[in-house]
């Protein structure tokens, strides 16, 4: 008979040295970083550029033109009271001439502060002009004469081109800055366009690595141990990348040929162990036919010797006898058990539904005997339908009833056997007695084969009874256990679950 052989230890799984998962994450994080980086510093050097453009137009372009148009307000309003104060000689004109001077000098500070340049000076001196030679000495009660309104005409002419000079140059300079704006905020939205790009690039990426670095080879490997698991086991598993699947598949390939190995090992051993119980049932045929007949003619001869020279025989002769004629028959039953206990579940062991009662009553029929010496009551209701073995279930049920007969006390045995559901579906079978009783320490040791409470002097019997009860009811999907319930010292009562029939 073979034995199971240690496999030789299987290749390294491949797949070591490939990029694993986590480089491919490391590239893909370290290169978005350095893109978001640099996208990140374009995108802030044109914002700072827009803000700088914006904050040239708001606090430096746009407050000089507004100076401006002070300062020439200034400048009219003093030539205005200049002159009204020569016709009138209202002295309220005097101080509108002075807060339009104050107010020229702050305009002109505050253009200072912002645009510097040769046409502010122009119009310094151009302002200066005119107040010494027409504001000034009308203020300081000069008649005005025709002489003045013509120099008033020059100097003032020329404070109008000085300042206009000023609005044309702030008007470019404006036109020039709000240029320079809108380039800068086209910059700063294809700086956002190009760090939103990136950021999709960088998601599409990671996707790329997801599907093509995870998700397929999971889903390669994944059909592959379909495909094994469907039945065709000399599939190879590999997985050529990442790394991590790459070592996973071949560990599963590895075990795979490993199993696979020890799978058709083990139908070597299984065809030699069917070889082996071919033999044991020859073996079973041999010891009911050929090892019996000696049996029987070693026990009839040693009768017919008693019977032919017993008066020959002394009492120690007579009683040699009856030990051989004994222990014959005694080797006889115990064939016949251990042949029984052999078929179970191998000849004539078919399943099929039937009513429990069947094999019960069979039972009770062949133990008619039994009950009518020692006034036995075996009492029974209605039993359930399972599916089973009518001879099998009917030696169970024989051999729980006769140990319940043969195991009685002073009393007649009265034995009942009732059935009902279980937890899990099953039907529990009971046998219960009012006979000498299995104390609890026994409880596991009376169903091993050849294991006897009693000598058999005094309980007759070869100590296979509850063993093949035992072997019965597992080949019927079972399982069997003494139950001696708390407070009785008498009595036993034997469990035991059947399947119920496939359509319940």
């Amino acid at each position: 008979m073979s034995v199971l052989r240690p496999l030789p230890a299987p290749n390294p799984p491949t797949g070591y040295g490939k990029l694993p998962i986590g480089r491919w994450f490391l590239f893909a994080g370290v290169v978005g970083l350095l893109v978001l980086l640099a996208g990140a510093t374009v995108t802030m050097s044109a914002l700072g550029q827009l803000s700088d453009a914006r904050r040239h137009v708001t606090e430096v372009v746009d407050p000089a033109t507004l100076a401006t148009l002070d300062l020439s307000v200034a400048l009219s309003a003093q030539e205005g009271a200049a002159r009204s104060f020569a016709l009138t000689a209202d002295p309220q004109y005097i101080a509108v001439y002075q807060q339009s001077r104050a107010d020229e000098d702050r305009a002109v500070r505050r253009i200072g502060r912002l645009v510097q340049g040769p046409r502010l000076d122009a119009i310094t001196k151009a302002a200066t002009a005119w107040r010494t030679q027409y504001g000034e000495p009308l203020i300081k009660g000069t008649p005005y004469t025709k002489e003045d309104a013509k120099i008033n005409s020059a100097r003032f002419g020329e404070v109008r081109a000085a300042i206009s000079a000023q609005r044309t140059y702030l008007e470019t300079l404006h036109a020039t800055s709000t240029a320079r704006l809108n380039d800068r905020a086209r910059s700063s939205t294809f700086a956002f366009g190009v760090l939103a790009t990136v950021l999709v690039a960088l998601l599409v990426l990671i996707g790329f690595i997801v599907r093509h670095v995870v998700l397929r080879p999971v889903a390669e490997l994944t059909a592959q141990v379909r495909a094994v698991a469907h039945g065709d086991f000399d599939h190879r598993l590999r997985v050529d990348r990442p790394a991590e699947l790459s070592e996973l598949s071949g560990h599963i390939d590895a075990m795979r040929r490993r199993i696979l190995a020890q799978w058709r090992q083990s139908d070597e051993q299984a065809e030699e162990l069917r070889r082996s119980n071919g033999e044991l049932e020859q073996f079973a045929y041999v010891a009911s036919h050929d090892l019996q007949e000696p049996l029987r003619k070693v026990a009839s001869f040693t009768q017919m010797l008693e019977q032919r020279y017993g008066d020959q025989l002394d009492d120690r002769a007579k009683q040699y006898i009856a030990f051989a004629v004994d222990g014959a028959k005694r080797m006889q039953l115990l064939i016949n058990d251990l042949l029984d206990f052999s078929r179970v579940g191998r000849i004539g062991g078919e399943k099929v539904p039937l009513d429990a009662s069947l094999p019960l009553e069979d039972a009770v029929a062949n133990l008619a005997t039994q009950i009518e010496e020692t006034g036995a009551e075996v009492a029974y209701g209605a039993l359930p339908e399972v599916t089973g073995n009518r001879s099998q279930l009917a030696q169970l049920f024989q051999n729980l009833i006769g140990n319940a007969i043969k195991f009685r006390g002073d009393e007649p045995p009265v034995v009942r056997v009732e059935a009902r559901r279980d937890a899990e579906g099953m039907w529990e079978f009971s046998c219960s007695d009012n006979g000498i009783g299995i104390e609890e320490k026994y409880a596991d040791r009376i169903f091993l084969i050849f294991q006897r409470l009693h000598t058999r002097d005094r309980y007759p019997g070869t100590g296979i009874g509850l063993a093949l009860c035992k072997k019965i009811v597992e080949y019927h999907g079972g399982r069997i256990w003494l139950d001696n319930p708390e407070g009785e010292d008498h009595g036993t009562t034997v469990r035991w679950t059947l399947q119920g029939r496939s359509d319940e």
